[in-house]
């Protein structure tokens, strides 16, 4: 007697379909699991014959062989209890062949017969569509959340008689699950209840429009934490796909619940700085995915930056280029989405204070900032200097420019609108544009030409650089719907590029000493952004 049952596990944050094969012949009683089952797949056997006894349907003493295809995958995670039960009550004629036909299952078994939810359930409705859809069993509290895929028929179940009940056709299924709505922001951080700091938010702003990447640098207190928080608040609202991707890899991470079985804000991500290499881009065994995965289409905000061990910080330099990361294990590699925004706040010095109060020497200051490496530091788009905020920006009660985070959110909205007609994507943005395209899309008039060829051999920028400024300034042009890289665009691009001092290298102040080049901070930008 064979049954065939389909069923589905996560592999990474992307469902894999498998075929559950169930022999029962007679012979000595032994129950057999291959396909390479990892521990809590061949764990379920017990699960198996302790739910089906506990539902009046023991199993005979028989030779039982489990076979899940493809046998050359490893196979982990406990979804495969149910489909594992559902094909030996088939292969025992206890259901019929044609119940299980163009149907999935899904589930974790209790030894009281009751089916419990499962990891990635999202991921999975996905795979069952891609793979000509029909109907999918999952556990009742998964149920909400597979339900938010289109094309499926999700069905939830509570108990293994229930299941059989539903494909003997003596139950009717419960009415299947509303997909979740998206609901109305609570209590969402504004970014006008910060006082001052206008260059800081008009970066923000920059870098929320663009998709650029942010480090600011200034003593505690600042606003820089209260900055970082607001920053999700004025990216544009996640489409529908987005708002499934982003899902899925908090399911597989297991941080989804009934209540909220779908995603519909932006991630934002702060580890601690005592995070591993592995929690910060994924690992384990198997992998799952780590802080960079789950900001992904998000932000990922690392405070006190230059206390992060030095070695994870440069496990960020390939994923914030490529948006992915890759997990490599022996016989198979895991590849994660890590499409984030990279925010990042530190202190000026060890001491925190900066300026004429640092009681730090030059080489504890060089020490310290030594900890962000080179490498790392290139590949961040903004480096902002911020100082405390004034008396008289503290005790104002009126905001100097109307930026709270709806207005920020809709020129966010309408600069994305513009960067999607240029790529011909949903999501294309600056920071993401090729090499090859950034010279040829990015057109300078004379006078910005003129003040990048003098800004990059003043300050050394290296070719990256460049094109990460050139990125910014085309950004600066959407937000005020300019087309052309001028003077002003390119001057405020290189102030927001090199506003953080380089230890041993202080390029303003080689300016100064009597460069041909314009100080970027003395050229007016487009439009003013008053300084603190």
């Amino acid at each position: 007697m064979l049954s065939v049952v389909t069923s589905f596990w996560v592999h990474g944050v992307e469902g894999q379909l498998v075929r559950v094969e169930v022999s029962v012949q007679t012979g000595l009683p032994i129950f057999t699991v291959v396909g390479l089952p990892a521990g809590a797949v061949r764990e379920g056997k017990e699960r198996v014959f302790a739910a089906l006894a506990q539902s009046g349907m023991a199993l005979p003493p028989r030779r039982i062989t489990v076979n899940l295809a493809p046998a050359d995958l490893p196979k982990s995670g406990s979804g495969l209890d149910l489909p594992v039960a559902v094909a030996l009550l088939a292969a025992l004629g206890h259901l019929p062949a044609a119940a299980v036909e163009r149907c999935g299952f899904v589930g974790e078994l209790g030894l009281d017969a009751s089916i419990r939810p499962v990891r990635g359930a999202i991921a999975l409705a996905m795979c069952c569509r891609a793979h000509g859809g029909g109907r999918l069993y999952v556990p009742w509290d998964n149920a909400a959340e597979a339900a938010a895929v289109p094309g499926v028929e999700v069905v939830g179940i509570r108990t293994v008689g229930e299941v059989v009940g539903l494909l003997r056709g003596e139950i009717d299924p419960a009415p299947p699950p509303l997909p979740p709505t998206a609901r109305a922001a609570g209590s969402r951080r504004d970014l006008g209840d910060i006082r001052g700091q206008e260059l800081a938010k008009r970066a923000l702003l920059i870098a929320a429009a663009g998709g650029h990447s942010l480090l600011m640098s200034g003593p505690p207190g600042a606003g820089k934490t209260m900055l970082a928080a607001r920053l999700a608040g004025i990216l544009p609202p996640l489409a529908e796909a987005e708002s499934l991707e982003v899902t899925r890899v908090h399911s597989v991470a297991g941080l989804t619940s009934r209540e909220e079985p779908v995603k519909f804000e932006r991630p934002f991500r702060a580890p601690h700085h005592t995070i591993s290499a592995g929690g910060l881009v994924g690992g384990g065994n198997p992998p799952r995915p780590g802080e960079i995965s789950l900001a992904h289409l998000g932000v990922l905000f690392l405070d006190e930056l230059a206390e992060f061990k030095r070695s994870v910080l440069d496990t960020l330099r390939q994923p914030m280029e490529s948006g992915r990361v890759s997990v490599s294990r022996v016989g198979h590699t895991v590849n994660f989405p890590a499409r984030f925004q990279f925010v990042g706040a530190m202190n000026p010095c060890p001491c925190g204070q900066g300026g004429d109060d640092c009681t730090c020497s030059d080489r504890d200051i060089a020490r310290y900032r030594s900890r962000i490496s080179g490498p790392l530091l290139d590949r961040i788009d903004l480096q902002l200097a911020i100082g405390q905020v004034g008396w008289s920006d503290l005790n104002s009660q009126r905001r100097p420019d109307g930026l709270d985070s709806a207005t920020a959110q809709r020129r966010v909205v309408r600069a994305r609108r513009r960067q999607r007609q240029r790529f011909g994507a949903d999501d294309g943005v600056n920071a993401l544009m090729p090499a090859r395209k950034v010279m040829s899309d990015c057109t300078l008039t004379e006078r910005g030409e003129k003040l990048l060829e003098s800004a990059v051999a003043s300050y050394g920028l290296s070719a990256r650089a460049v094109h990460r400024t050139l990125r910014v300034a085309l950004t600066i042009a959407d937000l005020e719907d300019r087309s052309g890289l001028g003077e002003q665009e390119i001057a405020e691009a290189l102030r927001l590029r090199v506003g953080l001092p380089t230890p041993g290298r202080d390029a303003r102040a080689r300016l100064s000493a009597g460069t041909a080049v314009p100080d970027p901070a003395t050229v007016p930008l487009f439009p003013a952004t008053p300084t603190h």
